[in-house]
């Protein structure tokens, strides 16, 4: 906890993916993907990545005068670079913007994200590809942001930062036998003695239950027997009258 900051420091793709930066196994084939990739930043790009702005959801009809026009008013910029597709040369929706000074970076950084620029609300950080250790982009399965739809989200930057990690007591429940020896020894006792009381009297119930089959029998002999009498008895009585 005393290292964490909701920016991070280092990027580590496992870390990027979890919502406090405390997963410690992959949940997703990106993170995998990004886990194994070895990526090196691009060496033909020049300039100086500490006055450099990455700027993300563009228009992708939008072009660079239109980025020189909006990104003028923060400072002196030294160049921008709009991304486009080798093949088509349509633009890809992002650009790097340097700046000649510090102070114009900063402020455009603070200033100028969430601006809207040909009806898309932009996205604007510093550039990390050459600036934070450790960086892998998103089609390799790294970067911060992402969209839930495309099933990938990442944590750890300036549109998605970390959330604070929560820190639950650790409380034992003694309902499963996790707490003091001596509650862990009465209960097992108490559940003896209580199944030693049941199998007691399943047993004494047992041996009564032939003894009851006994006098049942023995009651309806015994009826049986005087019914038998009374009956002789009659027909003495009728003898005798006659």
């Amino acid at each position: 906890m005393n290292d964490w900051a909701p920016i991070a420091k280092e990027y580590d793709p496992l870390k990027a993916g979890s919502i406090d930066g405390t997963d410690e196994e992959p949940h997703d084939r990106a993170v995998w993907r990004a886990m194994l990739a070895r990526y090196v930043p691009n060496k033909g790009v020049t300039g100086d990545p500490h006055l450099t702005l990455f700027v993300a959801r563009l228009n992708l009809q939008t072009t660079e005068d239109k980025l020189k026009e909006v990104f003028s008013r923060y400072g002196d910029i030294r160049k921008i670079r709009l991304v486009r597709d080798l093949v088509t040369g349509f633009s890809k929706g992002y650009a790097f913007i340097e700046y000649k000074e510090e102070r114009a970076l900063l402020k455009a950084h603070r200033d100028a994200n969430r601006l809207v620029i040909d009806q898309h609300e932009i996205f604007v950080d510093f550039e990390l590809e050459r600036t934070l250790k450790g960086w892998i982009p998103r089609r390799l399965g790294g970067g911060f942001g992402g969209k839930k739809e495309s099933g990938q989200l990442r944590f750890g930057g300036r549109d998605r930062p970390f959330r604070k990690p929560i820190n639950l007591p650790n409380v034992k429940s003694d309902f499963y036998g996790e707490g003091s020896a001596e509650k862990r020894k009465w209960s097992c006792e108490g559940t003896r003695e209580w199944r030693t009381r049941d199998r007691d009297h399943d047993r004494s119930r047992d041996k009564r239950w032939p003894e009851r089959e006994r006098s049942w029998a023995w009651g309806d002999s015994e009826r049986e027997r005087d019914s038998k009498e009374e009956r002789s008895r009659g027909r003495e009585r009728k003898d005798g009258d006659r």
